[in-house]
């Protein structure tokens, strides 16, 4: 008992120097983030959004160089892609009425956007990639999108967007009044 009594004032030091120096030297970090938002531009705009492509797409992009292996990575690629009409192009001159007939010229459909959600985009693989798996990534995402965009263009958004406008934009103008509607698009 009288050893214990000798050294609990040293394991009473030793724990409160543990104590002191764990909090003096613990690393604490915090994170500060300042914003200054600034409203550069506002825009008024009409279009209609009639039609939206979920598109998936499995891609292997490669990286050859002379003097390094082949660094490769294996992306599975969500995103979205919308057809519209811009109803700000329509004049007065497209609107024609005639007793009970609406005839409207609409504005030919687009395609507004296409981009990747890379939110629920992946990297599936990546291989030899090493100190360039940033850079591959980000040239295989932006591989992605430009391929998505090509394959948009040659699909049937723009048809579906005819389609959709007609299904639309039908039942609100035949609400207004008139029985004979029909829609053309210059």
């Amino acid at each position: 008992m009288k050893i214990f009594f000798r050294l609990l004032p040293w394991l009473i030091l030793l724990v409160a120097g543990y104590l002191f120096i764990a909090k003096k030297f613990s690393i604490n970090t915090t994170v500060e983030s300042k914003h200054q938002l600034l409203v550069e531009k506002i825009e008024a705009i009409g279009k209609l959004e009639l039609v939206r492509y979920q598109i998936s797409d499995v891609l292997e992009h490669k990286n050859k160089t002379d003097f390094l292996p082949e660094a490769s990575v294996l992306l599975i690629v969500k995103a979205e892609a919308v057809g519209c009409i811009d109803l700000t192009k329509i004049t007065r001159e497209d609107i024609r009425i005639d007793a009970d007939t609406a005839v409207v010229n609409l504005p030919q459909p687009e395609i507004c956007y296409v981009k990747i959600d890379h939110k629920n985009s992946r990297v599936y693989d990546t291989k030899m990639a090493f100190f360039r798996e940033a850079d591959l990534v980000d040239e295989a995402y932006k591989a992605a999108e430009r391929k998505v965009a090509e394959e948009v263009k040659k699909s049937n958004i723009l048809t579906q967007t005819k389609t959709n406008a007609a299904n639309v934009l039908k039942p609100i103008i035949e609400g207004l009044g008139y029985k004979n509607v029909r829609l053309s698009f210059e």
